[in-house]
């Protein structure tokens, strides 16, 4: 049974940190909008944001080593991390505008200062390490990062990873005590929290089931409301698709152009939970290593310390795997429904050229609990195998695209779709993803509002301070925002305290 039609400014699809963080940018701009959140779950930030299901790192690029890459001639290649470090600071002053505004409360409850640090063992690694540490150490975005390949020093830094360790291979590690870690799945149900202030209509259990254009340029989608059973028509001249996963579907059904020729390659990941209390409090830092020959990007290996319920934890992982579903909850079908006559080439291409990957997924599938064990072991010699759980990460769905590179090129990232009149936009990728997603919305927004962008420039600015300036070239720039979204977020002082 059809209801009647209902029209509105805005429809965000999905109640993840996307849909979130777009939203509280339009309320602050524009509070006039009329804007409505369709969910399919019951709740915000059950799938990709929910703190259970990513790695909960502040992506800053101070320890992931696949943002650093070496070139033929041996030098390291910063562009990347530079450019993730700048994202993830436009995320932050916006937190702490919410913060200081009291749109939001209690920051400690969704991010925590914690160490990011680089773990490498072999003299090649060890190398590179040291390179990439030379490359980053004078860059303002980098200051206060540390290098050492003493062992002694490392079991001051990393006590639970040096303990037991044999000590004939070389090991080095760098250290920064200006990292984060952040409960995105708490940072979303706030951010929800504060749009039902705005009156932002938010819909749990509602399905997006197809989206078309109308005659005269707006989206109607058909929506399943789970909780009578019937079939809603909604309207709207704005929809973002942020839908985690889901977002391809819908995107495919929308028929712009710019949806062609794309296709998702989904990824299940685990991680590894310490049940023992006193071995999660012997570490402090999120430890990251360098992803085995073969893997892909986002299965780098890592040993983070984790605040969740205000309860510290301690996760590695991530084990990568293979389901075909587009989302933890979505269906077996999704990879195969999500091949149309305009992306099958596109798919194959990608089919073929991944085949080291593929073999890799289904390896790790494959991985008995003593032999992801012997993983864990590379960074902690001593762990027990009763100490440590299993918990089932969120999926994530890789980009699938034609590039210059060739067809089918398997990216890894975020990026946004959007429609060239701007009146539909979709996120696709996954990791940096979350810690990102001030600046990806930023885009969205540049790229579906191009005409109301000066009149929201001042409103902007004053949210993220840095919008549209380099903060590598304005240091002291750099120095005031550090300085005030430490205090607002409450940083400094809990640095000062762990220290």
């Amino acid at each position: 049974m059809s209801s009647i039609q209902q029209k509105t400014d805005v429809i965000l699809i999905g109640a993840g940190v996307m849909s979130a963080t777009l939203g509280a940018l339009l309320k602050e701009l524009a509070p006039e909008l009329e804007i409505k959140v369709f969910e399919k779950l019951a709740k915000a930030g059950e799938e990709s944001s929910n703190e259970w299901n990513n790695a909960g790192t502040g992506h800053a690029a101070l320890c992931e080593l696949n943002y650093t890459s070496e070139k033929a001639d041996g030098s390291i290649d910063i562009s990347k991390a530079i450019k993730i470090n700048e994202h993830f600071q436009l995320s932050r002053q916006f937190w702490a505008y919410l913060v200081k505004n009291n749109l939001i409360q209690n920051p400690q409850d969704f991010i925590m200062p914690i160490p990011h640090m680089s773990m490498v063992q072999g003299e090649k690694n060890v190398s590179f390490l040291k390179k990439r540490f030379e490359a980053l150490a004078n860059n303002p975005l980098f200051q206060g990062m540390e290098y050492s390949d003493d062992p002694e020093k490392l079991k001051e830094w990393i006590p639970l990873i040096m303990e037991g360790r044999a000590s004939n291979e070389p090991i080095a590690a760098t250290k920064i005590d200006s990292g984060t870690d952040v409960n995105f799945g708490a940072l979303t149900r706030m951010l929800f929290d504060y749009l039902k202030t705005k009156d932002v209509e938010i819909n749990y259990n509602h399905a997006v089931e197809d989206i078309k254009r109308t005659s005269d340029g707006m989206w109607k989608m058909k929506v399943y409301n789970m909780g009578t059973g019937n079939i809603e028509d909604h309207i709207a001249k704005f929809v973002f698709i942020g839908g985690g996963g889901g977002s391809l579907h819908l995107l495919q059904k929308t028929g712009i152009p710019e949806s062609k020729h794309i296709g998702g390659f989904p990824v299940s990941g685990l991680f590894m939970v310490c049940k023992n209390q006193e071995v999660v409090e012997q570490h402090h830092a999120k430890v990251y290593g360098k992803a085995k020959v073969g893997a892909p990007p986002m299965s780098v290996p890592h040993l983070d310390t984790r605040y969740i319920d205000n309860k510290k934890s301690l996760l590695f992982g991530p084990f990568a795997g293979f389901s075909p579903k587009f989302l933890k909850t979505g269906s077996n079908m999704d990879l195969i429904t999500s091949v149309k006559p305009n992306n099958v080439i596109t798919m194959l291409a990608a089919g073929v050229k991944e085949m080291a990957l593929t073999k890799y997924l289904i390896e790790q599938v494959m991985l008995s609990h003593e032999k992801r064990m012997e993983e864990l072991r590379e960074f902690i010699p001593n762990a027990k195998s009763e100490d440590w759980g299993i918990v089932v990460a969120g999926q994530r769905v890789q980009v699938i695209k034609d590039t210059p590179a060739g067809k089918g090129t398997l990216q890894f990232g975020t990026e946004v779709v959007s429609a060239a009149d701007g009146s539909v936009a979709a996120l696709l990728g996954a990791s940096p993803g979350a810690s990102t997603a001030v600046q990806v919305m930023l885009e969205v927004l540049e790229k579906c509002f191009p005409q109301r962008m000066a009149e929201w420039e001042p409103k902007i600015k004053e949210m993220i301070p840095s919008y549209g300036v380099s903060l590598l070239q304005n240091q002291e720039l750099l120095q005031e925002i550090q300085r005030s979204t430490d205090e607002v977020l409450g940083l400094a002082e809990k640095e000062l305290a762990y220290s």
